[in-house]
């Protein structure tokens, strides 16, 4: 039987790592190519995106930082923040099913008016451990999952604390927001559910220039990335995907 699909909406520039994010979200999802609707941002204004024709939305990461000064950001940039502050009052006013990662969580968060600034909890390119709350115990998706796990991160910028009326369901040492649910369907994620060794390596050498490291530091970043076994979070994206699959 037919399904509806997963809106995956993406703002990354570059095509490379644009088309690896998606990859890699359906295969941590489990999710067939037939159930992906995808939408690059950066490419075009989003169009008025109606709901009810998807089972959820899910918003990945990218290069760019909510916190800088207006002065300082692109045309795109703003254009992207607008498009999707325009989507999230749909998302939160039916509680519609949301999954954002890095930029998907700093974005949600800001729309519930959280504080999103470089002022503290960067974490550098590499794996964390990251610890869930006993909020998280009870959560359909985090339920069943360790309470402590291995994930890939890296961000100037960071949620400082938890949105108003937003549940914690994880944490890591060197930043207290790593994964909120708003409501009872809407999720977001500082750490990279999608992301294996291969996938940050390719995200290293795209933005090696960026500023999230020093460039020298690249290949001992991806050495070290080698060396991890990360497992749990794309039971995170399976979950999501499975708890809010629909048939068409």
């Amino acid at each position: 039987m037919a399904t509806k699909p997963f809106l995956i909406l993406q703002l990354r520039p570059e095509d490379q790592a644009a088309d690896d994010e998606l990859a890699a979200i359906i295969k941590s999802g489990r999710l067939d190519r037939t159930e992906v609707e995808r939408y690059r941002i950066d490419q075009g204004k989003l169009p008025k995106v109606e709901l009810s024709r998807y089972s959820a939305v899910i918003v990945g990461g990218g290069p760019f930082n909510l916190s800088d000064p207006e002065h300082v950001k692109s045309d795109l940039q703003k254009r992207l923040e607008q498009d999707l502050h325009e989507l999230l009052n749909d998302i939160i006013r039916e509680d519609f099913p949301y999954l954002g990662a890095c930029y998907g969580l700093g974005i949600l968060a800001d729309h519930l008016g959280g504080t999103v600034s470089k002022g503290k909890y960067a974490e550098n390119v590499e794996a964390l451990t990251i610890q869930l709350t006993e909020q998280a115990k009870d959560d359909r998706i985090t339920g069943e999952l360790l309470p402590e796990f291995r994930a890939f991160a890296g961000h100037k910028e960071s949620v400082q604390d938890t949105p108003p009326h937003s549940v914690l369901l994880a944490s890591s040492e060197t930043c207290p927001v790593h994964m909120i649910r708003h409501r009872e369907n809407i999720y977001g994620t500082q750490f990279h559910p999608e992301l294996d060794a291969s996938g940050i390596a390719l995200r290293i050498n795209i933005y090696r220039h960026a500023g999230y490291f020093p460039p020298e530091d690249a290949d001992r970043l991806i050495a070290a990335a080698e060396t991890e076994q990360i497992i749990v979070p794309p039971m995170i994206l399976e979950n999501f995907v499975n708890r809010y699959r629909q048939n068409a």
